[in-house]
């Protein structure tokens, strides 16, 4: 199909999630057509932003669609892993797909690490009513939550410690 082509090759696509039914029904814009109006109502409810909103399609629909009219509801599903588009199909008798690009929401930055490799941190056990700690030194960077390697001691196997804060890494009891 033309107008398929022309939205994979304008839209980054990659691996489909499972469709989602949309309730709205593509009215017919013209003899026997879609209008674009219904795709952007059926994108706005399914990403919940409206077009040129963060989170929403970049774009309205093109006007110039030409799609068979659509007498099921739309289904709408998000195309790809970075939810940077919405896949819209048609799955009545004349069915059709189209991808519309979507302004992805803001990725999180990376927390900064808190413990890098080398630095001399204390690690401590903690268990019901004690708690022992040992100075060792990082064997690998990571950030607060992170499980690491520490070394404790020259001779001794590396420990596995989840940093609690700079400088600290807890070895949980059971």
């Amino acid at each position: 199909m033309l107008v398929n082509s022309y939205f994979r090759r304008a839209c980054a696509v990659s691996l489909a999630f499972g469709a989602l039914t949309s309730p709205f029904i593509a009215q017919a814009s013209g003899p026997g057509r879609t209008d674009p109006r219904a795709i952007d109502a059926a994108v706005a409810a399914f990403t919940g932003a409206q077009i040129g909103e963060i989170g929403g399609a970049r774009l309205p629909a093109d006007h110039r669609l030409q799609l068979a009219a659509c007498n099921v509801p739309l289904q709408t599903a998000w195309h790809g892993t970075n939810r940077s588009t919405v896949r819209v199909e048609c799955a009545g008798p004349e069915s059709w797909r189209i991808f519309i690009a979507t302004r992805p929401l803001p990725k999180p930055a990376k927390a900064a690490n808190a413990v890098k490799r080398g630095d001399p941190i204390t690690v401590v056990i903690r268990g019901r009513g004690f708690s022992v700690q040992q100075t060792g030194e990082a064997l690998e960077a990571g950030t607060i939550g992170d499980w690491i390697s520490i070394s404790t001691a020259r001779q001794a196997d590396p420990v596995h410690a989840r940093i609690e804060r700079p400088g600290i890494a807890i070895i949980p009891s059971s």
